[in-house]
């Protein structure tokens, strides 16, 4: 990593930290039930980086894996003693080989990129506005192989 646009973050109680170097490739606003319910909050925010952009200075994680109903396989990993939500991956052609770093877990300051898009607005809180570029009902990639189970059908 070159010491070019490095930043750093971590867990609410600081066993996990991370570095990122350069810009994330993609940063995205998420209202799927999914980042509702992983955050407990009306969206998710990711910024995707290349894995070889995120280096991990110290670990301490439990993970949660489950399959989406597109099929790909999402694996959020948060700090075993505080709970923070720190970083995941979801498998797929459009998000292989790319981590998404929770954007409240970096050291300020925090936001240094735009938000480039919101995604799954079908579930999105009616009094949430997003000022960005793009705006999917789902998503550019979303693929549904089977049904989820009520609680996760965000276009109820």
């Amino acid at each position: 990593m070159s010491e070019e646009n490095k930043h750093k973050g971590g867990c609410s109680c600081g066993k996990n930290r991370y570095e990122t170097s350069g810009n994330p490739e993609r940063a995205r606003v998420c209202h799927c039930r999914y980042c509702q319910l992983r955050t407990g909050s009306p969206f998710g925010i990711g910024a995707w980086f290349k894995e070889e952009n995120v280096k991990h200075i110290s670990k301490n994680y439990n993970q949660y894996k489950f399959t989406t109903e597109s099929g790909n396989k999402f694996e959020t990993n948060f700090c075993k003693d505080c709970g923070t939500s720190v970083y995941w991956t979801i498998s797929g052609s459009a998000l292989k080989g790319l981590v998404a770093i929770g954007v409240g877990t970096f050291d300020p300051p925090s936001f240094w990129f735009d938000i480039s898009g919101e995604i799954f607005t079908r579930s999105k809180a009616s009094y949430i506005n997003i000022d960005c570029a793009d705006h999917f009902e789902t998503s550019p990639a979303y693929k549904p192989v089977k049904s989820d189970d009520d609680r996760f059908d965000g276009s109820k």
